[in-house]
């Protein structure tokens, strides 16, 4: 039993040594084409590079794979769509529990779908080497206006939009996936009581994020990808995933068509408002639903 722990643990912190010994090695080439980018006048040749520094993001992310599937033990059991295109603009989304989600979702659509893009609060830049490595890869940064300031200046509203259009405008050439947790931080039992949530798995989506993101490209995502993580032996932390304690992870993945129908002014159209959140929680209940089977068909093993 204590050599099967030290063992564990041993294998974990192996596995995270090799992932920031990867992201440093990676970090020096993503750097000095993100400053090649800044001194270069020409669109055609930026174009060239952010294409580069996509596929070492992914070169990146394969690596990562080699070493869970090498020293972890976790299987995806995937269900649903399998078809997918690296061709495509994609909007994905998930239920969020752990910081293992990423990685999941980094082991099933590394080289399936275009690399795969956060939306991230402006301040997250100052992150130390992250920031910068975010920032390289043209991640969209989001400048957001609480209520209160757009109440004190009335002529930020709408800015927020204009900031993450821009940013978002390098996209319009060449297909990207843009990642989207919608319940905004990861689920707990605490957390769910505290919201009342009416799903029993999920927390209470947060629908203005997802039309910020949606209107952010401006039409060019074409398709949803709703996926849905389930962790039958319990949620994982970060280190037990790399420790090699997680056996297994059902996942169901779906592609829908993102409609003209779900794009507005989310602010100031109240009627559009309503039927985006509507949208939004149905796409809730149907995932809270399948949470409920793919537990039961679980337990039934």
């Amino acid at each position: 039993m204590y050599l099967g722990l030290v063992m564990s643990v041993l294998k974990g912190s192996v596995s995270f040594f090799l992932i920031v010994i990867n992201t440093l090695i990676c970090f020096v080439p993503v750097m000095v084409l993100a400053l090649c980018k800044c001194v270069m006048p020409f669109a055609s040749v930026r174009a060239v590079l952010n294409v580069i520094l996509d596929r070492i993001a992914t070169l990146w992310i394969g690596i990562n794979n080699l070493n869970q599937r090498c020293l972890g033990k976790a299987v995806l059991d995937v269900s649903g769509e399998k078809d997918f295109s690296l061709n495509e603009w994609y909007m994905v989304t998930a239920n969020h529990q752990s910081w293992v989600d990423i990685l999941i979702l980094q082991r099933l659509f590394n080289r399936r779908i275009p690399f795969i893009k956060f939306f991230l609060k402006r301040e997250l830049i100052w992150v130390p080497f992250i920031g910068l490595a975010w920032w390289a890869l043209e991640f969209p940064f989001m400048k957001r206006y609480s209520p209160a300031l757009l109440q004190k200046r009335p002529e930020l509203k709408g800015k927020d939009i204009e900031i993450t259009k821009r940013a978002c405008d390098k996209f319009q050439h060449f297909p990207v996936a843009i990642m989207n947790f919608l319940e905004g931080t990861r689920f707990t039992t605490k957390k769910h009581a505290q919201q009342s949530s009416q799903f029993k798995h999920l927390l209470m989506p947060k629908a203005g994020g997802l039309s910020f993101a949606l209107n952010a490209m401006d039409g060019k995502l074409h398709q949803l990808i709703d996926v849905t993580i389930v962790y039958p032996d319990g949620i994982p932390s970060f280190f037990d995933y790399l420790c090699g304690k997680v056996s297994e992870v059902k996942i169901h993945a779906r592609a829908m068509p993102i409609e003209n129908t779900l794009l507005g002014d989310y602010q100031n159209d109240a009627e559009y408002r309503a039927y985006f959140q509507q949208w939004v929680n149905e796409l809730w209940r149907q995932k809270d639903q399948r949470i409920e089977r793919m537990t039961k068909s679980e337990k039934t093993k």
